[in-house]
């Protein structure tokens, strides 16, 4: 690729994710690394990705866990701890373990936030990390009639410390310990402390960096998106204790506490929290508390989003031309499809001044989603449109489209079957088919 093609690529990719900037700017986003990524070689290009959200706007409250080298170090000193459920107990002896190796562990993330900070934007100033006793804790107590001893669970969260060190442009880095006001010290589940502080801050967003593509359904498929409901309803059929299980429960949880969207992502995809946050789709599974795709009447404001999704339909002649004042006059019959604040689809239902019928004109899908529900979805929203106005059929004009609306019951007819007011408006020279549907 020549230097002219680098450049042309380099400016689409910019006003690709610039909106994303803008959106994701001055938001608090708490972000968890999992112990096994942590070992992992590819932790490094995680940290720069980190810095690099960090230096255009976004706070960030990283918490990473220490599980597979808590295990390790136990096993080496030959310290044997108990398991209940996803807590382990911890008597002083693991505690001291859990000390050593969430204190190392800290300064090797520290270490690579150092260096990754010298190489974003040419600058050579490291990305400054805080942290601090900003975690209460208290004992998880007795389980299953195991007393669990130094393990405990979040009581609080010192949200003011942690929001003045986010205003002062600092990364906030937790390790899965906790203190108590007494000053003794609790071993905590890492993921179960990055949900408390999300929801303590009213995070825009919880991610959860692992080893997991995302979920997957029982058909071993990949689910780009689960409401909060979908979540729950897939959880209760994951085998307990399960990464998938664990990862759902969290989530689940997170969003039912006040966090909008938790994005599950693995951590071994180049450029992952990138792709995740800065793509219109990402590449894990986004688990929202929100509805994820807005289907609604369109307004002034989308014209110039419909505009440009019809734009490449009008230049190959799939669509007849509309001129922006056409489009403003007409705006109150479109309905849009949005996602992420991007119209990507759109339909119109055009009546007919004294016939018993409309026309439904005007669908075009965006080409990333040609294949999947839009079209229907809108179809079926502009047909009960038209029934709820009394509407005894709906009809279309097409020249590329006659199969698939074939598909979904309507009949081909001539001109002659058009309203009076619409056939005397008929282009022979386009010479568009006519196809007829009666509503139930």
């Amino acid at each position: 690729m020549n230097d002219a093609s680098n450049a042309d690529a380099a400016v689409a990719w910019l006003r690709q994710v610039s909106p994303y900037f803008r959106r994701h700017r001055g938001k608090t986003f708490v972000v968890y690394l999992d112990g096994v990524v942590i070992a992992e070689s590819g932790l490094s290009n995680v940290i720069r990705d980190l810095v690099l959200l960090a230096s255009v706007g976004i706070r960030l409250v990283v918490v990473f866990g220490a599980r597979p080298q808590i295990d390790a170090r136990l096993l080496e000193l030959q310290i044997e701890t108990q398991v209940v459920g996803e807590l382990r107990a911890s008597n002083r002896e693991a505690m001291d373990a859990v000390r050593d190796v969430a204190g190392s562990l800290r300064l090797t993330i520290e270490a690579l936030f150092s260096s990754a900070g010298s190489s974003v934007g040419g600058g050579a100033t490291p990305a400054r990390v805080a942290g601090g006793n900003l975690v209460i804790a208290r004992p998880a107590g007795v389980i299953a009639g195991v007393d669990l001893m130094f393990t405990g669970v979040v009581r609080s969260i010192d949200r003011p410390a942690i929001e003045s060190r986010l205003g002062n442009g600092e990364i906030v880095l937790l390790p899965p310990v906790g203190f108590s006001p007494t000053g003794e010290l609790y071993n905590l589940r890492a993921a179960d402390l990055a949900a408390a502080v999300a929801v303590e801050l009213k995070a825009a967003k919880l991610l959860l960096v692992c080893t997991a593509d995302g979920i997957c359904g029982e058909d071993g498929v990949l689910r780009r998106q689960l409401t909060l409901k979908e979540a729950r309803e897939m959880r209760e059929l994951q085998v307990r204790g399960s990464e998938n299980s664990e990862l759902l429960e969290l989530s689940a949880r997170a969003c039912q506490l006040g966090v909008e969207r938790v994005h599950i992502v693995n951590h071994a995809v180049d450029g992952v929290l990138l792709r995740e946050l800065f793509t219109r789709d990402g590449v894990g599974t986004l688990v929202s508390s929100a509805p994820f795709d807005q289907l609604r009447g369109a307004k002034v404001d989308d014209v110039a989003g419909i505009l440009a999704l019809i734009a490449p339909l009008e230049e190959s002649g799939v669509l007849v031309r509309r001129s922006r004042e056409k489009l403003e006059s007409e705006i109150d019959s479109f309905l849009v499809m949005v996602r992420d604040n991007t119209v990507v689809a759109c339909g119109a239902l055009l009546e007919v001044s004294g016939a018993d019928s409309a026309e439904v004109a005007c669908i075009a899908v965006h080409p990333d989603y040609r294949g999947s529900q839009f079209g229907d979805l809108l179809l079926d929203e502009l047909e009960q449109r038209a029934q709820d106005r009394g509407q005894k059929q709906v009809f279309v004009l097409t020249t590329q489209a006659a199969q698939w609306f074939s598909e979904r019951g309507y009949t081909a007819a001539g001109p002659d079957s058009l309203p009076q007011e619409r056939r005397a408006l008929y282009n022979a020279e386009r010479n568009s088919s006519v196809l007829i549907k009666t509503l139930s």
